[in-house]
């Protein structure tokens, strides 16, 4: 069997992170199995879904780098592939069903409807469609179909029984017929329900395996009752846990980002999303936590996605994306972070290739998302300091810090080769010179160049602010020091 699966979002927003896991795993799976990737729209609610969501769907899944094999842009056998554009699979199939008797019109009114709701409910019971319209008297049925009257399209639920099906997550899920009740196919307005749509598109799409988030199980005995009346075998079905937020809850945007590219306004790379959301209820063998998308693509197992729920841990984001930036090149990951600052308004194309290249050798691998080289690395994008209050305080008590901050200014100030190696010299022989460990006289100008007691290699930093702005920063902290309150 070639394996065909398909992601088939509702263009109704951008590309939440749950979403963006099912995709994932779909495509995972697709590829792990030398299968087909099918992309399908669902837009057949026309109020909600826009021209824009779907471009941000689309942007979504290319910033993660999972290409598909049919949809939109791309074409196919099975097309087209956009729902909206499907209504004659769906007529087709609601006559079949008319026809067999699967199905039939109902011509109660939403408040009748509602009104037997509520009284349901007052007595105690489950809300249900009451099934009245199922068996209309034949001259009564005619009448109404030709009088224009408004119906829907319902499925003629079986009287009794059990739906089951072997998930490939969750092992063996039945539910009781009973449960259930005549769901609408087809509403008031000619357009399919989700449940009717996606069955009819996922048999003519040959699809042979349905991978997605665990709040459809409730859909799925709806679906496989339309693939039985429909004449169709039903795919195999896995429903990965749901994703929660770290209070427990179902994650939202009270969580903060959901948008996966609203991720990589923060700072994550596309490396680094693709493997935190791969390890969201899926693991490789308990030890494994790094991949690239193409080993993915060679181990992914659907045997081995968890039915748990898995919480979305930012700071397990952040560390599985400090690695995936330390395995970048030099070269990839400058490109990737003067990018990233230029779309934060800061432009570092004016900068000399050298200077720009040193930056980001300096910030190293303390950066746990791009966005850390704002913060970590603003002493040098931005000629105005930012001094840390805790900074200052530790600078403040230093005995004597103003006198050697003056004289490491004299010492940088008469530097005239201003190179890596010279800063390095001047500042370790001023330190002999004023009796003190080098690395004291290192921590003051730490907290005076960067207004940081944690900052990138002293040298490095005095380097990059050149020989005027580094001297200016030391005399300007050693002035505040003697300006500072006695105790």
């Amino acid at each position: 069997m070639s394996v065909r699966v398909r992601f088939a979002p509702s263009p109704t927003g951008f590309l939440h992170v749950g979403g963006a896991r099912t995709a994932l795993y779909n495509y995972l799976f697709a590829r792990a199995n030398s299968g087909t990737f099918v992309l399908r729209i669902e837009d057949t609610d026309a109020a909600r879904s826009t021209d824009e969501s779907v471009g941000a769907i689309l942007d979504g899944l290319r910033w993660l780098g999972l290409t598909w094999d049919e949809g939109p842009g791309v074409g196919g056998a099975y097309g087209p592939y956009f729902q909206s554009a499907r209504h004659t699979s769906y007529d087709r199939s609601v006559a079949l069903l008319l026809a067999s008797g699967h199905a039939y019109r109902c011509w109660c009114a939403p408040d009748e409807l509602a009104a037997r709701r509520a009284e349901q409910l007052e007595q105690g019971g489950e809300p249900r469609y009451d099934g009245r319209c199922r068996a209309l008297p034949s001259v009564e049925h005619e009448r109404r179909l030709a009088s224009g009257a408004p119906y829907v399209v319902r499925f003629m639920l079986p009287e009794a029984g059990e739906v089951a099906w072997d998930d490939v997550v969750r092992g063996r899920v039945a539910f009781q017929s009973e449960v259930l009740d005549d769901f609408v196919l087809v509403r008031s307005d000619g357009l399919p329900t989700y449940n009717f749509a996606c069955v009819v598109d996922d048999i003519e799409m040959a699809i042979t395996h349905v991978i997605r988030g665990d709040d459809h199980i409730s859909n799925t005995p709806r679906q496989l009752l339309l693939y039985r009346a429909l004449g169709a075998g039903p795919p195999v079905f896995a429903h990965a846990s749901m994703i929660l937020g770290p209070d427990g809850k179902r994650l939202s945007k009270r969580h903060g980002a959901t948008s996966v590219e609203a991720f990589g306004d923060l700072g994550i790379v596309p490396e680094g999303m693709v493997n935190f959301l791969a390890l969201l209820g899926w693991a490789f063998d308990g030890q494994q936590e790094l991949f690239a998308l193409a080993e993915l693509e060679r181990v992914f197992r659907l045997e081995r996605v968890n039915p748990n729920p898995a919480v979305f841990n930012t700071e397990k984001l952040e560390w599985v994306n400090a690695q995936h930036l330390k395995m970048l090149d030099a070269g990839e990951r400058r490109r990737r972070l003067e990018a990233f600052l230029a779309r934060r308004g800061v432009d570092l194309s004016t900068r000399p290739q050298q200077w720009r290249e040193t930056f980001v050798r300096a910030l190293g691998d303390r950066l746990r998302t791009l966005a850390d080289a704002e913060s970590y690395g603003a002493f040098a994008l931005h000629e105005a300091l930012r001094m840390e209050d805790d900074a200052w305080a530790d600078l403040s008590q230093r005995d004597e810090a103003g006198p050697r901050l003056r004289s490491l200014a004299s010492r940088l100030a008469a530097d005239n080769e201003w190179s890596l190696a010279s800063l390095e010299t001047g500042t370790r022989e001023l330190a002999a010179e004023l009796g003190v460990k080098a690395g004291e006289l290192i921590a003051m100008a730490r907290v005076a160049l960067t207004g940081r007691k944690v900052a990138p290699g002293i040298f490095d930093v005095m380097w990059l602010l050149g020989r005027d702005l580094a001297v200016a920063r030391l005399l300007a902290a050693a002035e505040r020091w003697d300006g500072r309150p006695e105790d």
